[in-house]
């Protein structure tokens, strides 16, 4: 079960609960992964909503290896995600607010 207060999310990815977290080197491999300039401009897609679906695997993926998890790229193209795209880009959204919020605000 994923701990909101130390930024933790969970997905459901083929019928398994991951917890996925984004430590400090998932955000540096997700900052050259979506060819971002900063971390405020990751952010800023989607609170503008101008994300892309490579940006969500991006974020899942990074947030899946800093959960500890072994799923790679490869998996996670194929894999069968609970709720769809809509529910996968949610997750990241709120992996990604998790990242930034100050101890607290769950």
């Amino acid at each position: 079960m994923a701990n909101p207060y130390s930024g933790e999310v969970s997905l459901v990815i083929d019928g398994r609960e991951h917890v996925l977290k984004l430590t400090l080197g998932a955000l540096a491999e997700l900052e050259a992964s979506m060819k971002a300039g900063s971390l405020v401009d990751m952010v800023q897609r989607f609170e503008t909503g101008a994300y892309s679906s490579s940006d969500v695997l991006a974020l899942i993926l990074a947030g899946l290896r800093g959960g500890g998890s072994a799923l790679d790229a490869q998996a996670l193209l194929t894999a069968d995600i609970e709720g769809g795209p809509m529910a996968a880009a949610r997750v990241a959204a709120k992996l990604l607010a998790r990242a930034f919020m100050v101890p607290g605000e769950a």
